[in-house]
């Protein structure tokens, strides 16, 4: 594997899922196979460099500072992820550096106001600072120095090399040097993190998974000779700083993706732009974004931005012939006023296109209105039968929780998890509403917008808006799911969001005349079907990328293997 061709592979394959991360893993995979660089006959064996490990092993155990473990967790050779090449030998960790555990410092001696030694925690490991300092008395043999290797025996177990100050070894943290017989350190650090990924993907889960040091006295490493140690080492650093140029170049070029596509996206969604203006931007966006439009977030942001454009009136063309809203409001009879009206929020809160708390007496398109929401729809609350009473549940009649309304956001519900029954509704406050009903969640998930497909009941996590003939369901669930990023302005709450119902009883609705309300919605159900499509064929792309990326990786391996002298036979499992 050499830089020229890296870069052919990533020229191929930029954007596929995780390009560079995936070229990472392969160069350390080729690494710790003996496949990174040739063999040279005339390096000392490595039967040389054991006999040496061997023999200091025998000193220090003499000189009582080598304890021979008494227990550790054998794994065997054959079970690791990798091969190493013949002419390889194994060793124990511990018989070539110092492993040391931390100490559970007394946290009443913690601080933050870095008075005394960093103490390196797992959340520390790969930073350059600890958060918390120690201030006592401590045993010189904790103290981690910048190039001490560490490793989080709780979490992910991954191996960082520590480049901060001096600092103290906390409990549940490893540490690794003294590295002995001239044995490379950057070399080790390549098998031994993909071992602890192994030992990591075998540890049962409880809440969090902890490496033990039984399992760190059975690892063993395999070791080249120490000239190819040192090839390997080199070769690995010019691929990474490789590697590093391509990510960004990756994350740049993504960048720049990103802002054209919000500028485009955006300037279709600018206030008052004249009508030529705008036909402008919509013949630029549509030929660009297909080419822009590389990842399935932006497309999420693109349909986000049909439901503004169509709320805003500037997806379909206004018909003078059609009613206005004013009139059609005349002819459509006045509902109750809902209870606890009085009691509604005072506050102007507008949305970004289609909603706001109040009338925020914004410029509409010609024959629309903003209008009380309370004017066009009904409000109905829900609420949830007594789960103690069994004989209240299981009957016929539909009843819909948050599980039903995220498994049919957006959308129309026919059916529900679960079911109440005469005898819930007539002892509870859950109503039995019709087929149209749109149906918010306006607390713990707020945002989730459904219609009802059939007549049924819902939680009192839900608002519900049984429609006027002034109000199409679905325009009405449109512009709902086109204010979504701006609900944060109507909800309260610390820690759970909610909108509660004095926000609610002031909502007010921008109104088309009805017809237009069916040719919007018509239209973004048709472009809506186009996302999709387009959603599918970037997801497509992805596996096609993803899968020749594959590819080249293997005849990248086959092609290597050809080259070096001495190679082991079989193949790489190659990381993806």
């Amino acid at each position: 594997m050499n830089a020229e061709r890296l870069l052919t592979l990533y020229d191929r394959v930029a954007d596929a899922p995780n390009a560079v991360e995936r070229l990472r893993r392969f160069v350390l995979d080729l690494a710790v196979h003996g496949k990174l660089v040739e063999q040279d006959p005339r390096d000392e064996p490595v039967s040389e460099l054991l006999k040496r490990i061997a023999e200091e092993k025998v000193r220090l155990a003499r000189k009582g500072r080598f304890p021979e473990p008494r227990r550790a967790v054998e794994i065997g050779r054959q079970e690791l992820p990798f091969n190493s090449p013949d002419h390889w030998g194994w060793v124990r960790l511990i018989e070539i550096a110092k492993i040391r555990y931390g100490f559970a410092f007394k946290s009443s001696q913690f601080n933050t106001k870095k008075l005394g030694m960093p103490l390196i925690r797992i959340r520390d490991i790969s930073k350059t600072d600890a958060e918390a300092y120690f201030e006592g008395d401590y045993d010189s043999t904790y103290i981690v120095r910048a190039g001490d290797y560490l490793v989080g025996m709780d979490g992910n177990f991954n191996l960082r090399r520590w480049k901060g100050e001096d600092g103290l070894l906390n409990q549940r943290v490893m540490r690794i040097n003294g590295w002995r017989c001239q044995v490379n350190p950057e070399f080790v650090r390549v098998p031994l993190q993909m071992v602890l990924n192994y030992l990591h993907g075998g540890t049962s889960l409880t809440t969090v998974k902890h490496l033990s040091a039984k399992q760190v006295n059975g690892i063993e490493i395999p070791l080249p000779p120490l000239a190819e140690q040192r090839r390997i080492v080199a070769k690995v650093g010019e691929l990474m700083v490789l590697c590093d140029r391509l990510e960004e170049t990756r994350t740049a070029r993504e960048d720049t993706r990103d802002r054209l596509t919000k500028a485009s996206l955006a300037r279709l969604t600018a206030p008052n732009t004249d009508a030529a203006a705008f036909r402008g931007h919509a013949r630029f966006a549509l030929h660009a974004l297909p080419a822009l439009t590389a990842r399935p977030d932006q497309v999420k942001h693109l349909r986000q931005t049909i439901l503004s454009l169509a709320v805003r009136g500037k997806l379909v063309d206004q018909d003078p012939s059609d009613e206005p809203a004013v009139e059609l409001l005349e002819r459509t009879e006045e509902l109750p006023v809902p209870a606890r009206y009085a009691k509604r929020s005072p506050e102007l809160i507008p949305g970004d296109c289609g909603l706001s708390i109040n009338n925020p007496e914004l410029p509409t398109p010609s024959g629309w209105s903003w209008v009380p929401l309370v004017r066009v729809a009904r409000l109905e609350s829900g609420h949830t039968p007594s789960r103690s009473r069994a004989d209240w549940w299981g009957g016929d009649v539909p009843w819909m929780g948050l599980v039903d309304a995220r498994a049919h956001n957006n959308g129309r519900i026919f059916d529900t998890n679960q079911y109440t029954n005469e005898a819930g509704l007539a002892n509870s406050a859950a109503r039995l509403l019709p087929e149209g009903t749109v149906c918010f969640s306006r607390t713990a998930s707020v945002g989730y917008v459904v219609i009802m497909g059939r007549s049924m009941a819902t939680s009192q996590d839900f608002v519900n808006w049984v429609p006027t003939k002034a109000v199409a369901p679905e325009w009405l669930q449109l512009v709902m799911m086109a204010e979504r990023p701006a609900l944060h302005r109507f909800s309260k709450g610390a820690v759970h969001q909610t909108i509660y119902y004095p926000a609610w009883l002031a909502m007010h609705v921008v109104l088309p005349p009805l017809a237009e309300q069916h040719r919007i919605v018509a239209k973004v159900d048709a472009l809506m079907a186009l996302c999709d499509q387009l959603e599918a064929e970037v997801g497509d792309a992805d596996g096609i990328r993803s899968r020749l990326l594959d590819s080249l990786l293997h005849e990248s391996l086959a092609s290597q293997e050809a080259s070096i002298n001495g190679t082991v036979g079989g193949s790489a499992r190659v990381w993806a």
